[in-house]
């Protein structure tokens, strides 16, 4: 515990302010920040399949997960989002089956090969772009009262940010200190069931400190704080799976970190990887669960 808490720390005093200022900043400083994360984040995914040999078009898939981003940022809704993003990715298929064809032959994996581009370009680029939508969800479904807070957007993705961030502190302590059966020792050995209750505790425990705190700036919220809390804990459960998610691809690739960006704390995946999950659920779970209430 000694030689991660420090890294730990390190990571959260530099990235929880730059994280608020970008969103603070909002419109293409968010998007083109979430759109650089997630190109980094999709070629990791390809260097990880290429340590098993499996070649993925590279520059196609990294162009294709941060360009999804971007055009969430372009639409800030999914609904005009979805057609735009699904011609996208049916035009990377189609031009990755044809690269095959073309360039490369069956003795270089090409199912493989097609399989991991565009896996890497949904995983690292439609997830992220979640946030993109759910800073747009204030204004778009009339939470902010009049006069519209700067800080909507910013309160808004806080919601699921901060719900698995605390969460996976939580669960990094709690299973640290008390963890005595492990969760799922052959993905990720250090993961315990009592860590894993205390992350979905801290997530809803989360969920609730952000109800309250986010009322000024979102007056017409439209859930109340018992619902929140639910949420908050169902966003640490998402949070879990992705964590685990990510830690099953990388024990297929036989590597400890996906990447090294953050020197001694792994790459982009290593830090977005529960947000992958808990990003476009949380946008279901409001939309739903918001819908339902009206």
């Amino acid at each position: 515990m000694s030689g991660e808490l420090p890294r730990r720390l390190l990571v959260a005093a530099v990235g929880v302010p730059t994280v608020i200022l970008l969103l603070w900043l909002g419109g293409w400083y968010l998007s083109v920040s979430v759109a650089l994360l997630a190109a980094l984040g999709a070629d990791e995914l390809y260097r990880m399949a290429a340590r098993r040999e499996i070649r993925a078009f590279r520059w196609p898939g990294t162009i294709t997960a941060g360009g999804l981003v971007l055009l969430a940022g372009w639409f800030l809704d999914f609904s005009r989002f979805a057609p735009w993003a699904m011609a996208w990715t049916v035009a990377l298929l189609m031009g990755c089956l044809a690269a095959s064809v073309v360039r490369r032959g069956a003795g270089e994996r090409p199912l493989s090969s097609v399989a991991v581009t565009v896996t890497g370009a949904l995983y690292a680029g439609l997830l992220l772009s979640f946030a993109l939508f759910i800073y747009a969800l204030p204004a778009r479904e009339g939470w902010t009262g009049s006069p519209q807070s700067v800080w909507a957007g910013t309160f808004a993705v806080a919601f699921p940010v901060a719900s698995t961030w605390v969460g996976d502190a939580s669960a990094y302590f709690v299973g640290t200190a008390v963890g005595r059966h492990k969760l799922a020792p052959s993905l990720s050995p250090g993961k315990s069931w009592e860590g894993s209750v205390a992350g979905f505790v801290g997530a809803g425990a989360t969920a609730g400190v952000w109800h309250v705190l986010a009322r000024p700036a979102l007056p017409d919220f439209p859930l109340g704080l018992g619902v929140t809390i639910a949420v908050g804990a169902l966003l640490g459960a998402g949070a879990l799976l992705g964590d685990l998610v990510e830690s099953l691809l990388k024990r297929e690739a036989g590597v400890k970190d996906s990447g090294t960006l953050f020197p001694g704390h792994g790459g982009v995946l290593d830090r977005l990887d529960a947000l992958t999950f808990t990003l476009p659920l949380a946008y279901g779970l409001l939309i739903l669960v918001s819908g339902a209430l009206a």
